[in-house]
């Protein structure tokens, strides 16, 4: 899960990484809580999944996009591939790859280095950086979102697409948030992981929901709140067990973009 940011104002653009496994109190979902993010989308779809994301980080997210690793392969592939530079060595699905060696990837192949996991030392959160830097090439690539922008190409995308961006909102954004994409920064939420409800999950300092809170409202030249209340904090009383990693079952990405009309968010 991810939130992005364009601000063409300031010609910037934030990626900032959930992770699928953080500990919170799901809107409408109480009695059920604490749970992962991840069941937002299970338990209520699109609507429970933003709304979960804008109280717990206090921000606004104005459109979503979800996509599955289908989809995300023929955009890739749409594009000409993308340019990815591995931060470690590892074979996976077939593909090997180089620590520090600039590999060009078609859509399976970029599919395969985001989606390994086990073999990281740093587990699901290596996982979303890989991921974060497939997504930060693919917005990086000169011409990408004319590429993408035809009507039949995206309706080749229909049934592994979900999303309430227009045509002509897609239109838009190719033709005012282009210069956005030319400064790219990108964040994580980290957590710790701990045994809730019988299920290992990522709880979060309040320290560090502040720090993403302030990270994305300033991509969007938003003044400072205070981050959401829902989240389960570090400092939880809660009875829990450490643990090392964090784990999920779905391959579902969801994507959230926020946007305004005043200082150019989309």
């Amino acid at each position: 899960m991810m939130v992005v940011t364009l601000n063409p104002t300031t010609n910037k653009t934030t990626i900032t990484s959930v992770p699928r496994d953080t500990a919170v109190t799901i809107p409408g979902f109480a009695s059920q809580s604490p749970s992962k993010i991840n069941a937002a989308y299970a338990w209520g779809q699109a609507k429970t999944t933003i709304d979960t994301i804008q109280k717990m980080l206090n921000i606004p997210i104005d459109f979503y996009a979800l996509i599955n690793m289908g989809g995300m392969e023929k955009v890739i592939d749409q594009v000409g591939g993308v340019d990815v530079t591995p931060t470690l060595s590892f074979t996976y699905a077939g593909y090997t790859f180089k620590k520090g060696i600039k590999t060009h990837m078609n859509g399976k192949k970029a599919l395969a280095y985001s989606r390994m996991r086990y073999d990281d030392p740093d587990n699901d959160y290596g996982r979303q950086k890989r991921q974060r830097a497939v997504l930060m090439a693919l917005v990086k690539k000169s011409g990408s979102i004319s590429t993408l922008l035809n009507q039949s190409f995206i309706s080749s995308l229909a049934k592994q697409t979900q999303t309430d961006l227009t045509f002509d909102d897609l239109t838009s954004l190719a033709q005012n948030y282009r210069s956005a994409t030319k400064n790219l920064k990108e964040t994580h939420l980290q957590g710790t992981g701990k045994e809730l409800n019988d299920q290992s999950m990522e709880v979060m300092k309040k320290s560090e929901l502040q720090r993403v809170t302030n990270f994305i409202r300033n991509g969007l030249s938003l003044s400072y709140k205070k981050t959401g209340s829902i989240a389960v904090f570090s400092s939880t009383n809660s009875k829990s067990k450490s643990r090392s990693s964090s784990s999920s079952s779905t391959e579902t990405n969801a994507t959230t973009a926020n946007g305004g009309t005043n200082n150019g968010r989309l």
